[in-house]
């Protein structure tokens, strides 16, 4: 009976783990690469509910030999920013400003929490990102939690699912910055992923 019930839920059960795979032209992401001009840095964003305070998703921007925004299933999209497996390209600070504003709104706001890093670990950070894969649904904190653990100096970062929870931990690091964005946008934001950047 357990293997017929095994055979039963297993695909139903991948099936809701599965993500989009969405791969960019190697033109689109040349183009679209930016790099920042101050220190390498890794930068965790977590989203949290106003009304029930819980966190809501979380992405991590990499900032090395060029910046990046893994954002694992996220539903940022944009016909101009080329995206790889839930890495988005270009994170120049008008796609960052525009990445803030379309989370923050009237029901959520956004926590920003950057810590320096040396160039290796940013491009051990970025290569991780690049490398991990579309991420299914409610995956978010866990897919970065365990690209985090691996980096040098975050080894105290455990493995958790709750956006939150990752949030709280990594803020605990030593040198890490934090500042709060709160916007009263309306809530239905989807237009914004249409109109112009």
């Amino acid at each position: 009976m357990r293997r017929i019930l095994l055979a039963f839920c297993l695909p139903v059960f991948m099936a809701a783990c599965t993500a989009e795979s969405v791969w960019a032209p190697d033109v689109e992401v040349r183009q679209a690469m930016y790099r920042d001009s101050g220190p390498t840095a890794l930068t965790l964003f977590t989203v949290i509910n106003n009304r029930s305070k819980q966190g809501a998703h979380s992405a991590l921007m990499v900032s090395g030999s060029q910046r990046v925004l893994f954002d694992p299933a996220g539903s940022f999209k944009h016909r101009t920013f080329p995206e790889r497996n839930d890495v988005i390209y270009g994170m120049s600070p008008r796609v960052l400003n525009y990445y803030i504003d379309y989370h923050a709104r009237e029901t959520f706001h956004v926590v920003i929490d950057t810590i320096e890093v040396s160039p290796e670990v940013a491009e051990m950070a970025l290569q991780s990102v690049q490398s991990y894969g579309a991420v299914g649904q409610a995956q978010c904190a866990n897919s970065i939690s365990s690209i985090l653990r691996k980096l040098p100096g975050f080894e105290s970062v455990g493995g958790t699912f709750y956006p939150k929870k990752l949030a709280a931990e990594f803020a605990t690091l030593p040198g890490v910055t934090t500042r709060t964005v709160y916007d009263n946008d309306a809530d239905n934001n989807k237009a914004k992923l249409a109109g112009e950047l």
